[in-house]
């Protein structure tokens, strides 16, 4: 992909759930090899946005546009923005009983590959890849035959997602408070899966609450959402004086 052409460009999105409008005008550009950051506090639309690009069932889209690789993002189904290349690391992963994570995986990888006209991943090469991205995020290997998020704990639960994300190497991924309710040590596993990740080809786009998490995923561009639009981009250094200031006085200085 040209660099100079966005992996994704978001104009002027309304969305709302209902009849409250919650997304009041957002507009974003992430380009290829680029890593973003919107902060805010609860209810600003952060995770809204997450959902309506991933194509969540509630939320309708009453104005504006998305492009996603080249390709109007809001006419395709929420598997076909997956299928595209398209991930979302959920805040709260959910269990899924009686499916083991090999399983999961290959029917994920199978499905991809169909969607894109290649055959089905040979049993030996989705072993091989299965152990590679395993030893790279630090998966613990008691887990492979365990169901999905079954018994795990939130920091395995996590590190399991970006796990995924590692086996179907996505061109974006959207990682929505990934830091909630990690300690330090999950966090930074969490982050050093996410950085050996991150390729000229692919982008990310973070969503948190704190600039903690911004210590071990460096951003290229952070930005301020207040009451569903973006109000203020900067580089990483916006995080420290969001840190400093809080969100409450820089909402003031550019409202």
């Amino acid at each position: 992909m040209n660099k100079q052409t966005p992996l994704l460009e978001i104009k002027d999105l309304h969305a709302a759930i209902g009849d409250k409008e919650i997304l009041k005008g957002v507009d974003l550009r992430i380009f290829p090899g680029e890593v973003h950051a919107i902060m805010g506090p609860n209810g600003t639309g952060k995770s809204t946005l997450a959902y309506v690009l991933a194509g969540r069932e509630g939320y309708e889209v009453t104005r504006g546009e998305v492009l996603f690789n080249g390709k109007n993002l809001l006419e395709m189904s929420p598997d076909e923005r997956a299928l595209e290349g398209l991930f979302l690391s959920f805040q709260y992963p959910v269990e899924i009983p009686g499916v083991s994570m090999t399983n999961f995986m290959k029917a994920a990888i199978d499905a991809k590959r169909k969607y894109h006209g290649q055959e089905p991943i040979k049993p030996g090469e989705f072993l091989r890849l299965y152990r590679e991205k395993q030893d790279m995020i630090g998966l613990p290997e008691r887990i492979r035959n365990r169901a999905v998020n079954e018994g795990f704990s939130g920091g395995e639960k996590k590190r399991n997602e970006i796990f995924q994300l590692a086996m179907l190497e996505p061109l974006l991924a959207i990682l929505d408070e990934t830091d909630s309710g990690l300690d330090i040590d999950a966090l930074r596993a969490v982050a050093e899966g996410v950085n050996r990740l991150r390729r000229p080809d692919n982008a990310f786009l973070v969503i948190t609450h704190y600039q903690r998490l911004l210590n071990h995923i460096v951003p290229d561009y952070v930005h301020i959402m207040h009451d569903g639009r973006i109000v203020r981009s900067g580089d990483k250094d916006l995080a420290l004086e969001l840190e400093e200031k809080g969100y409450r006085q820089l909402a003031r200085q550019n409202a």
